[in-house]
């Protein structure tokens, strides 16, 4: 089985000290509450094991069982993004009977 690393959010850790103009409720709470109204947006969530290209001649020709060469080798991270943004890389894990994703490694891309 593969190695899995732990991963952290720096952005999303509270911090002990209060901000300057906080009011007297501890940060989390003031956090928690501020975040509320993005809870229930929905976003678009991708995983991707890798990529190919062809003709539509071959896409066409593509049926059951058709194996399509991608551009990664096994064990080698995926890619996953959130809105078409890339933001994690991970592993593919098969939790029972069904696939989910570890994320292994955050992506810290610019903002614009």
């Amino acid at each position: 089985m593969s190695e899995t690393t732990d991963v952290t959010l720096p952005e999303l850790q509270t911090s002990s000290a209060p901000p300057p103009d906080s009011s007297s409720e501890p940060d989390v709470k003031r956090s928690a509450a501020e975040l509320e109204a993005v809870f229930d947006v929905l976003v678009n969530v991708s995983a991707v094991l890798g990529k190919s290209t062809m003709e539509v001649s071959q896409l066409l020709k593509l049926g059951r069982g058709t194996v399509v060469e991608l551009d990664r080798k096994i064990g080698e991270a995926i890619d996953i993004y959130v809105n078409d943004r890339l933001v994690a890389r991970g592993e593919v894990v098969l939790v029972e009977d069904r696939l989910g994703i570890t994320m292994t490694e955050i992506v810290k891309g610019e903002r614009s």
